[in-house]
């Protein structure tokens, strides 16, 4: 079970850093003005973790027609179409005088 939520967490991470650093932070405070008996820094958290997932939500209820459409532009031509070039060694005859 362990690996499995180290699993989930770390793709979350991934896919969504700023989401999940947001709602981490929110976590953390909950559990310490929780535990520590401060109600303003539980609810300061708490704040956090709804208003981050609010946003979340509100991102994922988007419709693909609103989004705006990802361009791509190719500066180089294509990998197979320049030339290979050779490689670069030094001679250990004639090393480079600087």
């Amino acid at each position: 079970m362990n690996a499995v939520w180290h699993r989930m967490l770390k793709s979350a991470y991934r896919r969504e850093p700023l989401f999940s650093f947001v709602l981490t932070i929110g976590v953390v405070d909950t559990v310490i003005g929780g535990l520590g008996d401060h109600g303003s820094l539980a609810g300061f958290g708490m704040g956090t973790m709804v208003v981050a997932l609010g946003l979340r939500w509100w991102q994922f209820q988007r419709r693909p027609d609103e989004q705006p459409e990802a361009t791509v532009t190719h500066y180089l031509p294509p990998y197979a179409s320049r030339p290979q070039l050779p490689p670069l060694s030094m001679s250990k005859r004639h090393p480079p005088t600087y």
